[in-house]
């Protein structure tokens, strides 16, 4: 087995292992639409697993220069200290082979060398292999959280105001069990789907170039941002929002409400907002008719000041 970079001479064995990545699951893998791009942004290290196809027994000698792809993952720097692993993906004829840790190492190795002391993931609560897999290697568990997801309306009013303030808006999220629940983590600013430290300076970005709502009248009683808007096919756009915390039901009512009316206004069709995993939140989204994920998602992190 050989740990190499990516490359795009990659893609069709790669395609053809996460063609059904979840057979007993809805939706396809994301990873062969997106695959090219993947490889070529910045900020990023992709690596495979290849081994020679010579070196088992179902290869003939024409193939002996020829290699599978036994696996693939992506290393992610968020922030000068952190670092995200995503897109871990084993081929179904090398399970079993150590595929996932030489693959882990190769992450944390290139993330340490980046100046990164932490590295988190994110795995599908449902997803039993990928939390083995994630805790073999190194991770531990850090938060969970679900989807809001209110449905885009031209014509939601809140009752309450709300401001394009991100001071405002930080204060109520650092004070919020929202913060203590999810170890301060929200969604990143850059990367899709992964989760970074909230801090007063991504708010502040968030709200330069995207929208930062911080809902109440005198106190700041509820908080999100909005960290992009998505297109996946021809039919289907989402807002996406880092994430949302509340003191109260009328607050609550309030953020839904500008969330709703602020993804009309994008074109969302829609919405995606994180919030943690708690009944309290979870039945609350509830109680204001918010809708929610049918199911929770995990995050895991691991300490890299240790070397390897």
């Amino acid at each position: 087995m050989n740990v190499r970079r990516a490359t795009h001479d990659d893609y069709e064995d790669v395609a053809a292992f996460t063609a059904d990545t979840w057979p007993d699951r809805d939706g396809d893998d994301y990873i062969s639409r997106i695959y090219h791009d993947w490889i070529d942004r910045d900020r990023t290290a992709t690596f495979v697993v290849s081994v020679e196809q010579s070196s088992t027994s179902s290869r003939t000698e024409s193939d002996d220069d020829v290699d599978d792809v036994a696996g693939i993952c992506q290393a992610v720097q968020l922030s000068p200290h952190e670092g995200w692993a995503q897109g871990m993906r084993v081929n179904p004829d090398y399970r079993g082979r150590g595929v996932s840790p030489e693959l882990s190492e190769a992450v944390f190795e290139w993330l340490r060398d980046q100046g990164a002391t932490v590295c988190r993931n994110m795995v599908f609560s449902w997803n039993q292999a990928g939390l083995g897999q994630s805790r073999a290697v190194g991770f531990e568990p850090a938060t969970e959280f679900r989807w809001m997801t209110p449905e885009p309306d031209p014509a939601a009013e809140a009752e309450l105001s709300v401001r394009n303030d991100p001071d405002a808006a930080w204060s109520c999220f650092h004070r919020s069990d929202a913060n203590r629940r999810l170890q301060g983590l929200a969604l990143d600013l850059d990367e899709t789907y992964a989760v970074a430290e909230l801090t007063r300076e991504r708010l502040h970005r968030a709200a330069a170039e995207e929208r930062v709502f911080a809902v109440g009248d005198g106190d700041t009683r509820a908080m999100t941002f909005r960290t992009r808007t998505s297109s996946y096919g021809d039919d289907e756009t989402y807002a996406e929002y880092g994430v949302a915390s509340w003191t109260d039901l009328g607050a609550l009512r309030s953020l839904v409400a500008a969330v709703a009316r602020d993804a009309a206004d994008q074109g969302a069709t829609e919405t995606r907002v994180f919030i943690p995993e708690t009944v309290r939140h979870v039945s609350d989204a509830a109680r204001v008719r918010a809708g929610f994920s049918d199911e929770p998602d995990f995050v895991l992190e691991t300490d890299l000041t240790g070397g390897s």
